[in-house]
């Protein structure tokens, strides 16, 4: 199995959350596990907002060790249109499911806005 794992997810092992327990047997696991650079943006951001960059380079460096980075081309660009057109997702979001998508993967996550969603692991915050 391939996965995808959301920056939700990241975010959540990072701050040693019991939602971020759940999430370890993914990140630590021995499942292809791959990313997408909207992943390492988004991330980055939000370490950023709390600790200074050093921090932050300590851990995309962990996001790059355990995953597969996917970039974004043209085909992933045009189904995210499509998803956000259909779906009304954000963007970055769009982003995301259409890299699970096209790389057959499955998203790991507990953002509320892929909860129904088809092929995603979601992980409830309790």
């Amino acid at each position: 199995m391939t996965v995808l794992i959301d920056s939700w997810a990241w975010i959540e092992y990072f701050k040693g959350s019991k939602a971020g327990e759940k999430v370890r047997k993914y990140i630590e696991g021995k499942e292809k596990a791959i990313i997408s650079v909207i992943n390492i943006a988004e991330v980055y951001r939000w370490i950023l907002r709390f600790y200074d960059e050093e921090i932050a380079k300590e851990k995309i460096n962990v996001m790059k060790e355990r995953c597969f980075i996917i970039p974004v081309d043209e085909e992933i660009a045009i189904m995210a249109a499509k998803i956000r057109h259909e779906e009304k997702l954000g963007l970055g979001d769009a982003i995301i499911y259409a890299t699970a998508k096209k790389e057959g993967a499955i998203l790991l996550t507990g953002d509320n806005d892929f909860k129904d969603k088809e092929n995603v692991i979601f992980i409830e915050e309790r």
